[in-house]
């Protein structure tokens, strides 16, 4: 049974509160998106799991989202299709329903993942597809050093690969996705090279790993990297990602075919 919060947030993150600049900071990049594109496809009927506002849906494809956040629900745009109100566990569809299934920075959300996985494989005649982080690859990256709280946190919420290939069954490939220096999708690698962006509380309160920790890991990050932006203490150490065109961080897709 998955608990769900008043709002219907169905993992341990309240969107009731994070959802409140989502759409603002969390802006599908095309990039990424052609990622997705390609591994669904020629997939016409797409499942996509977890959709909240809508990000990555694919314009030319008949797409049945499935959101359990009550707040997220209400921000998708009218010409989307209505998120049907259900958990990735318990999936209200028959047997190889849909053609492809997808689901974007959402898994580490689920309650339970290995339910939400054989559930997605049930419902799907064809590839599923995860957009997620590799919890192994997390920590690989410049905001470590100044909130390593937020970056554990999210080393222990993403599933590991392996984990995400069992769950899924099938032939699965995992790839990494580069991540562009003016990325619009505003998770925490989006500003690898644009740190002065995670200064606004409203990104950090985009990304979900940064609702956990209290308000003292908020004031000395926002302390200590105002400080090194300030003196040239970053730049000295980082200053080289300002002009680098992508990262290969810890952005992975996860394919499987069966």
């Amino acid at each position: 049974m998955v608990t769900r919060m008043a709002d219907g947030s169905a993992g341990d993150a309240n969107y009731a509160t994070i959802g409140e600049a989502y759409t603002q900071y969390r802006r599908p990049d095309p990039r990424i998106g052609a990622h997705l594109a390609e591994a669904l496809g020629a997939a016409r009927t797409v499942l996509n799991v977890g959709a909240g506002a809508g990000s990555y849906e694919p314009s030319d494809r008949d797409v049945t989202p499935v959101e359990p956040s009550a707040s997220m629900r209400a921000k998708r745009p009218a010409h989307l299709a209505t998120a049907v109100d259900a958990t990735a566990e318990s999936l209200p569809f028959d047997d190889d329903a849909f053609d492809a299934a997808m689901t974007t920075f959402s898994v580490h959300q689920w309650g339970d993942p290995r339910a939400g996985l054989r559930e997605m494989r049930r419902v799907t005649r064809g590839p599923v597809v995860i957009l997620t982080c590799d919890p192994d690859l997390v920590r690989d990256f410049w905001l470590y050093e100044y909130a390593p709280e937020v970056l554990d946190t999210e080393a222990r919420r993403y599933p590991a690969t392996a984990e995400l290939a069992e769950g899924l069954g099938g032939v699965v490939t995992i790839g990494q996705v580069p991540v562009p220096l003016d990325c619009t999708d505003g998770f925490n690698e989006a500003y690898y090279g644009r740190p002065e962006a995670l200064l606004d509380p409203a990104a950090r309160l985009s990304c979900s790993a940064w609702s956990f920790p209290g308000p003292e890991v908020h004031d000395r990050f926002t302390r200590e990297l105002g400080r090194d932006l300030a003196d040239g203490t970053w730049d000295r150490r980082h200053g080289h990602l300002r002009a680098q065109p992508a990262l290969d961080g810890s952005l992975i897709l996860v394919t499987s075919r069966p």
